[in-house]
């Protein structure tokens, strides 16, 4: 059984930060396997790629909107997974969730990805 568990989420003025973790466990899990990306879903809306990252973490993506303001980082040895969001505007506000996939590179469906945690609420106040 694998868990992911997202921590980090919270209150936040615009043009503020927030780092999310995700956290990875399971008896057989070994993050240095998987594939790693970030979703997000606002109340009303899809759940939308966010960004994604190679299993090295040798390659990233990101969804536009985010481009240039958050960024995705990993630490294979603590199993953990991490969001840095900067200049934070109100439309980032949304329930995060990370995702693992188990290949080399995950893609930006949520398809793609075969593990999923619980999410973690980002609210952004203006």
């Amino acid at each position: 059984q694998v868990q992911l568990v997202e921590s980090g989420g919270g209150l936040v003025q615009a043009g503020g930060s927030l780092r999310l973790s995700c956290a990875a466990s399971g008896r057989t899990f070994f993050l240095s396997r998987y594939a790693m990306g970030w979703f997000r879903q606002a109340p009303g809306k899809e759940r939308e790629f966010v960004g994604t990252i190679s299993w090295s973490g040798g390659r990233t993506d990101y969804a536009d909107s985010v481009k240039g303001r958050f960024t995705i980082s990993r630490d294979n040895a603590k199993s953990t997974v991490y969001l840095q969001m900067n200049s934070l505007k109100p439309e980032d506000t949304a329930v995060y969730y990370c995702a693992a996939a188990g290949t080399s590179y995950g893609g930006t469906g949520s398809y793609d990805y075969d593990y999923w945690g619980q999410g973690t609420q980002v609210t952004v106040s203006s």
